[in-house]
């Protein structure tokens, strides 16, 4: 098989991993004389200022020794199957940058051999490409887990970003989809890497010269709908992963039926509607200062669907609002719907020098048909009648359908919960 129809197969292969973002490198690499993670450039990534990256996508293969019920390359699958060797995953790598194609890497792989095996083709690649060619872009290497703590060190040493993927919310779903795997041997491999992220910010705090590991962190990707675990499962998964491995990203990929899947598997994929609002949830969690049980409850372990989660809280505790825009703290501001963490620091910035009106908060961008409802400024005060209203809730969502459209048209998430 020539390199091109490898890479039609394994590039379309990799579409499924939605783990793949450059954020939070953003310098060059030492001695590079190839490639940067800065310019403005296959898959697109944003990192958090907003530039668009463009990073070459594939499996080092898709040939795989587990039989992960959810997955389209599992063992049992009849798909057509590839493998690159490591010099061709280099080649292309550089003949697509030097060609401005791309900025950067995303490999990952199927499970052939063990796990070592597999990490070492991984890091053999990341490697000549460091060392051989000087190339200074984007590197993220998917590892895997299990595989032993040496190559996960040197790994990091290579990539830019590593991840493991945690695969389903909770270690059952885990035992009934895919019981070669295991949470604990996952997060492990986590633990691993956040440790040694920190021994070298301790180290380089401490004036010691040490080389960079991992300096954009590490993800993962939780697939959602496969299983019926409910959303307030999955966001306390993830709010854990961020408070005890330090994540930057926990991504959210909706289960997609394959063919031939397993009767456990559900026969239809999940509204992608429930993966936007998890990412909004997330948002809330990670920089507006929410906390997993005030979204969602045993009594409503899903989000709300219709209606934004910031929205589904403050609709859920009105007696809280309005809130003034003039007086209220930090914390508080940010719970206001329709107001982003950007348009709160403005907020705060402009008011120590002025009093704040309708006016002004139309100016920073708010979403004023929302926020309205919710806030007090020095000359507008809602009507008491109108934040109470039982059908304030309709009123709101009314916009809803017109975004969704356009959502699915772009088969995007907005990742902004303002």
């Amino acid at each position: 098989m020539n390199v091109q129809a490898k890479l039609a197969i394994l590039a379309d292969a990799a579409k499924y991993d939605a783990s793949c973002a450059s954020s939070g490198s953003n310098t060059r690499r030492s001695g590079s004389t190839l490639g940067s993670t800065e310019g403005m450039g296959i898959c697109h990534s944003y990192t958090p200022d907003g530039r668009c990256v463009s990073l070459l996508k594939i499996l080092f293969t898709n040939y795989c020794i587990y039989d992960c019920k959810y997955c389209v390359n599992r063992v049992t699958s009849d798909v057509p199957r590839a493998r690159f060797t490591v010099d061709e995953v280099v080649r292309l790598t550089i003949e697509f940058y030097r060609r401005n194609y791309i900025e950067g890497l995303f490999l990952s792989s199927g499970i052939i051999q063990n796990a070592d095996y597999t990490m070492e083709q991984l890091i053999a690649v990341a490697r000549g490409l460091r060392e051989e060619h000087r190339f200074g872009g984007y590197i993220h290497l998917k590892t895997i887990p299990g595989c032993d703590d040496k190559l996960l060190a040197e790994a990091g040493l290579y990539a830019d970003r590593l991840s493991v993927n945690i695969e389903l919310p909770t270690a059952h779903d885990l035992e009934q989809l895919a019981p070669e795997k295991t949470r604990v041997e996952i997060e492990s491999s986590m633990n691993d890497i956040h440790e040694r992220i920190d021994t070298v910010k301790a180290d380089r705090k401490a004036g010691f010269h040490a080389p960079p590991f991992a300096p954009a962190g590490q993800s993962t990707q939780m697939i959602v709908g496969a299983t019926s675990t409910p959303d307030v499962a999955i966001l306390a998964t993830a709010s854990s992963l961020y408070e005890e491995h330090r994540l930057r990203r926990v991504y959210y990929s909706a289960f997609s039926p394959i063919p031939h899947g397993d009767g456990r598997l559900p026969p239809d994929k999940p509204p992608l509607v429930r993966e936007h609002r998890l990412y909004q949830a997330d948002w809330l969690l990670r920089f507006y200062g929410f906390e997993v049980d005030e979204l969602l409850t045993p009594a409503a372990p899903n989000l709300d669907l219709e209606i934004d989660p910031k929205l589904a809280w403050a609709l859920a505790h009105r007696d809280l609002f309005p809130v003034d825009v003039n007086r209220a703290p930090r914390e508080m501001l940010l719970r206001i719907p329709g107001v982003g963490v950007k348009t709160v620091d403005r907020m705060i910035k402009q008011r120590r020098v002025r009093t704040l009106r309708a006016a002004d908060l139309r100016l920073l961008r708010v979403a004023w048909s929302r926020t309205r409802h919710f806030v007090c400024a020095a000359d507008h005060v809602p009507r008491a009648r109108d934040l109470e209203s039982l059908v304030l809730r309709e009123r709101l969502a009314a916009d809803a359908p017109r975004q969704l459209r356009l959502f699915d048209a772009s088969n995007t998430v907005r990742n902004d919960v303002a």
